[in-house]
Order: C-alpha cells, then structure tokens, then sequence
C-alpha cells in the first residue's frame, strides 16, 4: 500500500489539469458540471460489482450490529436537547446529484449554516496566506495552527494546522462527542443501503462549496461517496482541501478491494483515538 504522504508529495509536483466539462440539465438532478468521461470507466465491472456487495453486505452487518448504539444516540440527543435526532442535508453524489444525506444531529436545532459557509469558502479557496476561518492554501499556512470560532474566524497559535472549526458554540455536549468519535457519521449506512452512497470514497460535499470548486476539483465527483476514505485515514483536519481532493483522485485512479479494505480497518482505529477530529 502507498504510504499516503508519497501520494500527496508526487501529487504537489504537478499542476492538475482541469477535465473537459459539459454543461448538466437541472431536470435530470445535477448539481455541477462533470467531466463528459467519468474516471470510473477504467474499473473493471467485476471489481465494481464485489465493491456494491461488500457495501451492502457489510453496511448490513453494521447496521444489526450498532442498532442498540443507535437507539442509545436518539436518547441521548433527544434528552440534550430540543429537536430531531437526525440531521438531513443536500449532498453531492457521483456525477452531481444531489440526494438526502442523513447524520445524527450534533448542533442546535435551526443553527445558522452562515459560520460553515464562511469557513467553507476560505477552506476550499485558500484565502491567500492560508489565514482565515480554514487557513487553507495550497500548503500555506504550515506551521500554524488555524482554529475557527463559531463566527467562522480563525484563532492562529504556534503547532500544527488544523482545517476545522475546532469551537463552534453551536454544538451541543452530546455532538462533541459523536464528532470526536465520527459517530455522528453512522447514520450514513442507511444512505449506503439505498446505493446513493459507498462505505470507502471521497466525501461528499455539501451544495454550496460547489460555488468554489476549480474543475479539476470536481472529477472527485466521478465516484460513489463514501462514509471513510484516504482522507478519512490520513489526518483528516490536518490536512488541508487540495490535498484532500488529491488523495480523492488518487483513490479514483487506483482504487482496489484490497484497497477499501485497508482504509476501512484504518477508520476504527482512527474513531477510537479521535485523530483529527473536532
């Protein structure tokens, strides 16, 4: 397996080309324009169709074995805090649908999303000298640590960078916990079971951080998304939005059963101790 930080390094070498777009109609559900030739063509069909099984048939598997963990989650949010237990938003999917992603809520009911979209901006476009609410920037920013408050600005102190809103006052005693441990993440089996999403591939964004994509950052849609993934694995908030699509497209490009196996009996691991989590 290739250590990710190679994956990274070979990827900053080169500038990444934008792939060739065509224009979607909003009738069929498409969120963005998508390369005209998704990157998913080269894999062979019987290695797509082991991936859809072991999707379901593990996400199966999770979901008897975690269903006491989930009515003990419903309780504790519901005894928290005011509101539903689950927290549904547009995603992006392959090809840019947009479906229903389904979390356990970790926030205030109704919170403003204004600090996220702030925050969301500045990660994904860099905002210059790597300051701002994700301090985010082609690798700028080593050496500092960029904390964002719940207003979506960064608080910058002497360490490692950290690409997350590590305060935000929004979120409840119970979330910092399902965030802390990524459970907040577990009701997205269900959106494995009903195939709109993978157990490995790169996340999917939410709607609006399409408005700051480059093209060449949306051929990371050309893939099913997925629970975990290389970034998932890879330090997660320390690292910052291009090398995350980096590792996506490495993914895309190379991707393997053996491949999602490791990355997923990485993920518990990283759950467990919290790595990169906020």
């Amino acid at each position: 397996m290739t250590p990710t930080s190679l994956i990274t390094a070979k990827a900053r070498t080169r500038s990444p080309a934008a792939p060739p777009l065509h224009t979607p109609t909003v009738g069929d559900g498409f969120a963005v324009g998508m390369p005209s030739t998704p990157s998913l063509g080269h894999w062979p069909r019987a290695s797509l169709t082991l991936k859809q099984v072991l999707d379901f048939g593990v996400a199966g598997l999770i979901l008897l074995i975690t269903a006491p963990l989930f009515l003990l989650v419903a309780l504790c949010i519901k005894a928290t805090s005011s509101g539903p237990v689950f927290f549904v938003q547009q995603r992006v999917g392959r090809g840019g649908r947009a479906f229903r992603c389904y979390k356990f809520r970790t926030m205030q009911h109704n919170s403003d999303d204004g600090p996220h979209r702030e925050f969301a901006r500045n990660f994904i476009c860099g905002n210059g000298n790597g300051h701002g609410a994700h301090g985010h920037g082609n690798g700028n920013g080593r050496g500092h640590h960029a904390e964002a408050n719940g207003n979506g600005h960064a608080r910058e102190s002497a360490g490692s960078t950290v690409y997350k809103m590590t305060r935000d006052p929004r979120i409840t005693r119970v979330g910092q916990m399902l965030r802390r441990t990524s459970l907040d993440e577990l009701p997205q089996i269900l959106n494995v079971l009903r195939g709109e999403m993978s157990l490995v591939g790169p996340r999917p964004p939410v709607l609006y951080e399409l408005e700051h994509y480059q093209d060449w950052h949306k051929r990371r849609l050309t893939a099913k998304p997925g629970i975990t993934g290389l970034w998932q694995v890879s330090g997660r908030s320390s690292v910052p939005f291009d090398e995350m699509v980096q590792l996506d497209l490495y993914y895309i490009d190379h991707r393997s059963t053996l491949m999602d196996l490791w990355i997923m009996a990485r993920t518990l691991p990283v759950m467990v101790k919290g790595d990169g989590a906020y």
